[in-house]
């Protein structure tokens, strides 16, 4: 039985405080589309505007993923559990594309800095597992978290949806 001291002591701090060090999470995400759009009155452009994240650059071809769990910790740990991240045209059509990928999250609006993972293989239904810690270390608190999944040559293939429900 607590003491009235505990319970006292326990109703001045939130029990949420005490267990959640979560510095970001993520449930859900969206596959990337290298091209933004198009520039130019012609009925084709010649001019197109990349999409480009906080200053990371997409890769040449459309990639889907069909789920995205992800959960950053205040200590740097992350778990990322994605689904079907698979090649979405061009002649790989419905492929992994023999890749291999990462997880970087990024605190600020410029991209400044870039905390990641190391590389995980996509499995052949282009399904991945990350258990690992990032490099460097994020601040805390994460001001603008923003998730990206990532090749070993640094291009973006998908990107985490917040969980703003907490």
């Amino acid at each position: 039985m607590l003491s009235k001291f505990a319970v006292l002591c326990l109703g001045l701090v939130p029990l949420a405080s005490i267990a959640d060090d979560t510095l970001a999470r993520f449930k859900g995400g969206i596959g990337v589309i290298p091209v933004s759009s198009g520039q130019g009155a012609a009925a084709t452009a010649t001019v197109v505007n990349r999409n480009i994240v906080r200053g990371v650059q997409p890769p040449g071809q459309i990639w889907t993923i069909a789920a995205l769990n992800a959960d950053v910790k205040t200590d740097g740990s992350i778990k990322v559990r994605g689904r079907g991240l698979l090649l979405a045209g061009g002649n790989g059509i419905g492929g992994n594309a023999n890749q291999s990928v990462r997880a970087t999250l990024i605190c600020d609006a410029a991209g400044a800095a870039l905390f990641d993972s190391g590389l995980v293989p996509l499995q052949a239904n282009g399904d991945f597992r990350i258990d690992d810690v990032l490099n460097p270390l994020p601040p805390i608190p994460c001001a603008s978290p923003v998730l990206l999944i990532r090749n070993p040559g640094g291009a973006w293939f998908a990107a985490g949806i917040p969980d703003l429900e907490d």
